[in-house]
């Protein structure tokens, strides 16, 4: 047997040793690549939704699902992935769940209503696995930057979903096939990355035989009690809560100012502002986060953020629609990127910050799947958006007390 097997059967930790196949910059190859999958195939589809509709002949809420259900599975799949990276390693789940992702999305194109179902369930269990994977993964090959590499991820998962969402239509012209065709298209991103995370499997199984590779000084046994703590209980409401406010206005912005007098186009290009800007607050807030003992002040300063954009939707609508959209895309970028900051800062090992992961994206998915279902119903209900918008800026409230108590000095 060899060193490295044996101290792995008496449970030492074994600081991983690099191959060739594994050079840094293959790493942050196969990272961005993974990443930039982590958001595309979401994004792609918005543009889509009214043709395929059209084709199936679904009704609006049936329509409305297709965007619902992949957030929603995000949820539910994100508790089964750190037994999953416990039993396999992180490197081979990665690359499985980048392989379902691009099946997924050819199921999702396949003529059939509940083929279209059945690839958005799979996409959305395939992210809640990365999702989930990635943060550990972080936390495992970059202890000393974990922060700034957060931000490059997540900065990648933006520019994947604004290159998806601007290029779906062009796609489409440019295939000649219909919507199916620029959807599927994206499965071919899918298999990039796996082919370039690939040098990650081979690598870790150089490392012991196939077996897990585990950091230097990460305790192998999950974290007690994580379920009850308040810390993992508010870093899951922060990211939570401002996952559900950013999925509202993705979903209901353009229409709100649509309905305040805006012309459609122009809503549109406010909307794609709004998300050009989130990518600089996805890298620049992990990055400041990262120089920080305690975050509190930074979660405060976003969650304040995005109740003074929200709060501009509701006092001028479409005089300040420029200013209200540049400031939710910092808030809503930064928040994300401080949300997965949380993990890793929270966390002493790998194994713990894919944990954390686990519950945070769980609880965080779910919440966030309610929102644009909840803010159409109140609108039907109360035949306008100032209630909707006045449920935000509490809600952006709730952001600011959960983000205070995430932002401490402390480890779980």
């Amino acid at each position: 047997m060899s060193v490295t097997r044996a101290q792995q059967s008496l449970g030492v930790s074994v600081a991983p040793v690099r191959s060739k196949l594994a050079h840094p910059a293959l790493l942050l190859t196969g990272i961005v690549l993974v990443a930039l999958n982590m958001r595309a195939c979401l994004a792609a589809i918005s543009p889509m939704v009214g043709e395929i509709q059209r084709t199936f002949g679904l009704s609006a809420t049936a329509s409305g699902l297709i965007t619902t259900v992949p957030v929603l599975f995000q949820g539910v799949g994100a508790p089964l992935t750190p037994r999953l990276t416990r039993r396999f390693g992180t490197e081979r789940v990665v690359l499985g769940a980048v392989l379902v992702l691009g099946a997924g999305v050819l199921l999702r194109v396949l003529p059939s209503v509940a083929a279209l179902y059945l690839g958005c369930v799979v996409i959305g269990v395939a992210i809640a696995v990365l999702n989930v994977s990635m943060p550990g993964l972080v936390k495992r090959e970059f202890p000393e930057r974990a922060a700034t590499m957060t931000g490059v991820y997540s900065t990648t998962m933006l520019v994947g979903a604004t290159l998806a969402a601007g290029t779906s239509v062009p796609l489409e012209h440019a295939l000649g096939g219909g919507w199916r065709a620029s959807l599927g298209a994206w499965s071919l991103l899918a298999l990039v990355a796996a082919v370039a995370w690939l040098p990650q499997v081979l690598r870790a199984r150089q490392v012991g035989g196939g077996a897990p590779a585990v950091a230097a000084g990460s305790p192998a046994k999950p974290i007690a009690g994580l379920w009850r703590m308040p810390m993992a209980w508010q870093i899951s409401l922060f990211m939570g809560i401002s996952s559900l406010m950013v999925y509202t206005l993705v979903a209901w912005m353009p229409t709100i100012l649509a309905d305040h007098g805006m012309s459609r186009d122009q809503a549109g290009l406010v909307f794609a502002f709004s998300n050009l800007v989130q990518v600089a607050g996805a890298f620049l807030v992990p990055l400041l986060a990262g120089r920080m003992t305690r975050q509190r002040g930074l979660a405060v300063l976003m969650a304040g953020l995005n109740a003074v954009g929200i709060a501009g939707l509701l006092i001028a609508p479409v005089s300040g629609a420029w200013i209200s959209a540049a400031v939710l895309g910092v808030a809503q970028g930064g928040s994300l990127g401080l949300g997965l900051a949380f993990i890793v800062l929270r966390t002493g090992s790998a194994g713990a910050a894919a944990q954390l992961g686990g519950m945070s994206q769980a609880i965080g998915y779910l919440i966030a799947a309610a929102g644009p279902v909840g803010a159409g119903a109140l609108h039907q209900l109360t035949g306008g958006w100032t209630a909707v918008l006045v449920v935000l800026l509490v809600l952006a409230g709730v952001v600011a007390v959960a983000g205070w108590g995430a932002g401490r000095n402390r480890t779980l």
